[in-house]
C-alpha cells in the first residue's frame, strides 16, 4: 500500500488528520485537499512541514 498518513503539528505534537491518504492536491498556497482510499475529503491551511514517504507520513503547520 502506498497510503500515507497526514499529521497537523499543533504545540510541538503531531495530531492525525486523516489515514490512507493518496491524494494531496493544493487548493492554493496554503490550502491542500486531502482524499483517502475510501474518497472521504478534509481541507486543511498550512504549509508542509515534511513528507516522508518511506514511512508514509506527511506533517502539516496550520498557522496561529
Amino acid at each position: 500500500m502506498c497510503e500515507a498518513s497526514a499529521y497537523q503539528r499543533i504545540d510541538g505534537k503531531d495530531v492525525l488528520v486523516m489515514d490512507s491518504v493518496d491524494l494531496l492536491e493544493p487548493i492554493d498556497e496554503e490550502t491542500y485537499r486531502l482524499t483517502n482510499i475510501f474518497g472521504d475529503q478534509k481541507t486543511i491551511r498550512g504549509k508542509i512541514l515534511f513528507m516522508n514517504l518511506v514511512n508514509h507520513r506527511m506533517v502539516f503547520e496550520t498557522k496561529p
